[in-house]
């Protein structure tokens, strides 16, 4: 037992020291593979573009069955204030290993009628983010490490604003962001947390869709999610998905060199969806997890007199 709890122990930290320094240099912002049901996530410019007040939760936990491994909370509201603003709120948690960050932000957009179909949104993000690393759970695995006696734990409170563009309609949308402009220092006094590579990185997002008539009771929506840094190779997710009846979402997705999986998504009521996605990574860690589960929540209320008068697929 003491063997297979050393062995998880050192996986954590070749976990920790090539997926998290990723993250922490690369791609700090967290994954979803339902991404185009949680857009408001990446791109302020989303803020009031369904029409009505939009609630929605978001657990994902990637590699189940894997000791320290990540997992991500999302908690999104937002509402149309008259017909050309939009308000919003997001509040995410990213947990992995011995490093933690809670972002809260507030998003703003502005919308413009552009032809009698389609609309741009301009869309502001501001907020902050709390950076939490606990190098102890590191040092019970690897006491003895010299690269971890550098590394100091800290808790930081990290400012930040972004923007978004979002075109679309009831039947197409594209979308480019950057949630994260500011790129702040993590430091612990005058440390600074794993070397060069402490720091936010700026993340751009390019998203696109469209969704095509197969039939009168069958819908075929192909999407896309491109996310950009400047210390990483483009990560790039490609979705496929059914709608049945206005009521049942059916869909795989792929992500370049990381992953394929799966989609379901139901339409309890007018108001009321819940969606499952699971994934599993095509590299040497599959064999030490049980995949990826991501479980969305969404619901909807209409406080004002007007019905909708196109359904939205996104």
């Amino acid at each position: 037992m003491r063997k297979i709890n050393h062995i998880k122990s050192l996986l954590i930290l070749l976990l920790f020291f090539t997926t998290q320094v990723g993250r922490i240099e690369a791609q700090q912002d967290p994954l979803y593979t339902q991404y185009m049901f949680n857009t408001l996530a990446f791109n302020p410019a989303y803020a009031g573009s369904r029409g009505m007040t939009s609630i929605m939760a978001l657990s994902r936990h990637q590699w189940v069955g894997f000791e320290g491994a990540p997992s991500t909370q999302t908690l999104t509201g937002h509402m149309p204030l008259g017909k050309s603003i939009g308000l919003g709120l997001s509040i995410i948690h990213d947990q992995l290993s011995p490093a933690s960050q809670t972002g809260f932000y507030v998003d703003y957009a502005y919308r413009i009628k552009i032809s009698e179909k389609s609309k741009l949104s301009f869309g502001l993000k501001g907020g902050f983010n709390h950076f939490q690393l606990d190098v102890t759970q590191l040092l019970q695995a690897s006491p003895n490490d010299p690269s971890l006696s550098n590394i100091g734990s800290t808790s930081k409170y990290l400012p930040n604003f972004g923007f978004g563009l979002y075109l679309y309609s009831n039947r197409y949308f594209l979308g480019i962001s950057a949630p994260k402009l500011l790129e702040n220092k993590l430091v612990n006094g005058d440390v600074q947390i794993l070397g060069q590579s402490g720091s936010e990185i700026r993340h751009y997002f390019l998203t696109g869709g469209y969704v095509f008539n197969i039939s009168e009771e069958v819908k075929f929506k192909p999407t896309i999610l491109a996310r950009l840094t400047q210390a990483a190779p483009v990560s790039l997710d490609a979705n496929i998905n059914f709608l049945f009846k206005e009521k049942l979402w059916v869909g795989a997705m792929y992500r370049m060199s990381d992953s394929f999986g799966g989609i379901l998504q139901y339409q309890i009521t007018e108001q009321l969806k819940v969606g499952y996605a699971y994934d599993m990574i095509n590299n040497e860690l599959r064999n030490y997890n049980n995949g990826t589960h991501e479980i969305m929540i969404s619901y909807e209320l209409n406080f004002t007199n007007e019905k909708v008068q196109n359904p939205r697929y996104f």
